[in-house]
């Protein structure tokens, strides 16, 4: 299973509903569709099931939880509102957001770093370095973040990511 092409396939799917205002499970068809006819991401298709399966997963979820994971962004966006965001950098934000608090088999850590490489995949050039400084702030705010004393050099290389 390839759990960067999910991700893209998951943030491609939100991206889908919110702009042509079509259900989750269409947007997955179209996308997976997409995939199939032209091979966007340059990627073998063996083995795409599972990779597709997980995608699907994350993007239902997120869809599910789309209320709450704005609440919770809205937190430690400084200067910003949620619906000023670009499109495309807010469903990074969600799908990280969602890894980070809801799936134990994800570290917080490795979420955070799969969305800054999907948001410099698909956004603007400063994308990467937005939801690095989001989802930094957001880290530090978990209860498992709390709890457990990080090492400094990790947590600067989070804030500090200039890629």
């Amino acid at each position: 299973m390839r759990r960067r092409l999910a991700r893209q396939i998951a943030v491609a799917s939100l991206y889908q509903t919110e702009m042509n205002e079509v259900s989750i499970e269409v947007a997955v068809d179209v996308v997976m569709e997409e995939l199939h006819g032209e091979n966007e991401w340059e990627e073998e298709l063996q083995g795409l099931t599972r990779t597709e399966q997980f995608a699907r997963e994350l993007a239902y979820q997120v869809a599910e939880r789309k209320p709450m994971l704005d609440d919770m962004l809205q937190q430690h966006l400084t200067g910003w509102q949620v619906d000023r965001l670009s499109k495309i950098d807010l469903q990074v934000l969600r799908l990280a957001c969602y890894e980070m608090i809801f799936r134990e088999d994800i570290p917080a850590k490795a979420a955070i770093n799969e969305a800054i490489e999907v948001a410099k995949y698909f956004g603007f050039e400063d994308s990467g370095k937005f939801v690095n400084g989001v989802l930094g702030k957001l880290i530090l705010s978990l209860p498992s973040h709390v709890e457990s004393k990080a090492e400094p050099q990790v947590e600067q290389n989070i804030e500090g990511n200039e890629d």
